[in-house]
């Protein structure tokens, strides 16, 4: 599977002012913050990476977190300290891009019962997504 869209030039700033605070949310679609999912790492020393859907379902919903759940892995196993170097309002923006980008390569159809999983209201659009 691709990886979906570009997200911007600026995606991987270095740590600082425009970094994802440890309570940003990383997984939109079950809101699982970045706190969460770095003391999950510490806890539970998963061995790959797919472990971090344990972690309150992240990444389980619309996938588009999985990427950046590969990198603070990564970041962990390396001895690093987690974090994501992205803005949390580019990364909004980049998960808007890739659902579209997603409904685009299945022919403007969706599936799913929302883009945040949770079958309510998309929190990017606005739009009702339970309902037919």
């Amino acid at each position: 599977m691709p990886d979906g869209p570009a997200i911007g030039p600026n995606v991987y700033e270095k740590r600082g002012e425009h970094a994802m605070d440890p309570d940003d949310h990383v997984c939109l679609c079950f809101h699982v913050s970045q706190r969460k999912l770095v003391s999950f790492l510490k806890r539970e020393k998963p061995r790959v990476a797919s472990r971090l859907s344990e972690c309150l379902g992240a990444g389980t919903g619309c996938q588009w977190c999985v990427r950046f759940l590969l990198e603070l892995h990564k970041q962990w196993e390396t001895g690093e300290e987690p974090g994501l170097e992205i803005a949390p309002e580019q990364y909004a923006k980049g998960r808007v891009a890739y659902h579209a980008w997603k409904k685009k390569e299945r022919g403007g159809g969706d599936t799913q019962a929302g883009a945040d999983g949770d079958g309510g209201t998309d929190t990017d659009t606005g739009a009702d997504a339970g309902t037919p």
